[in-house]
């Protein structure tokens, strides 16, 4: 939150029953309202009918909108784009990543090492998306070895390649139980970042009938013992394991 202030951002979060069509997209019942006017242009009649189109989700709208950051600049300062995703391991991130886990390979310029081939609901999404927007050529320098065009194979949905203004951040509690493994080449995919439990510094205190002690205290002579009892990290208490009531000191 603090580091994505003020900055482009598309949030997801996974759950047991979350899967590549949630997370990229797929076709859904829509509501269509076929309106018909009179020959003044008074609305006559609105007939209301459900049909099938296809719904981009997290993962394809944090793709286009980084793409059109990227070509709405000249200067190779396009503004950045984040893709959040929260509780990552309470997922399977095998099968919500599917065919995705080839795009996180960067290369050095920070682009998909290895372009993939979309899926023809979702190139003519892109297509469409794409239809004004217009890709440097500067990239067929980047992908020399590509055969073929891929500033054109982009624009027309035909590969998927992630440029390097899109961010993909992710969290994950590592004391919660993973409902689904992580395996380790999804894992070295990723840079890991390991956040320490700290003093929130809300100067809570824990009451008794005739005692009271630090709340931060408590929780560093408690995780000591944690420690030393489990030798994991991840059985230690956090800070905000519990709250003071109503607002107040004491807990």
């Amino acid at each position: 939150k603090r580091d994505t202030a003020n900055q482009s951002k598309i949030r997801t979060t996974f759950h047991p029953d979350s899967d590549y069509s949630t997370f990229v997209g797929c076709y859904k019942p829509t509501m269509n309202e076929d309106v018909k006017y009179d020959k003044e242009g008074n609305e006559k009649s609105c007939t209301k009918q459900i049909e099938y189109a296809f719904v981009a989700q997290a993962f394809l709208k944090a793709y286009v909108k980084a793409w059109k950051f990227y070509c709405s600049t000249e200067d190779g300062t396009a503004k950045a784009q984040y893709l959040i995703i929260e509780e990552i391991n309470r997922g399977n991130c095998a099968q919500i990543f599917g065919d995705l886990f080839q795009l996180l390979d960067r290369n050095e310029d920070g682009y998909s090492t290895y372009p993939i081939v979309a899926d023809t609901d979702i190139q003519r999404y892109l297509s469409k998306e794409f239809e004004k927007v217009n890709i440097p050529d500067s990239l067929n320098a980047i992908y020399d070895d590509y055969d073929g065009n891929i500033v054109e194979d982009i624009k027309n949905g035909i590969v998927l390649a992630l440029p390097n203004n899109l961010y993909i951040w992710a969290t994950m509690n590592t004391s919660d139980q993973s409902l689904f493994p992580i395996d380790s080449a999804f894992k070295r995919r990723w840079a890991w970042d390991y956040v320490k439990i700290t003093d929130g510094k809300k100067g809570w205190t824990i009451q008794g009938a005739d005692y009271s002690c630090d709340w931060w205290k408590f929780i560093q002579e408690i995780n000591k013992k944690i420690a030393t009892a489990t030798s994991s990290d991840d059985k230690k208490l956090g800070y905000y394991f519990c709250k003071a009531k109503n607002n107040t000191t004491c807990i």
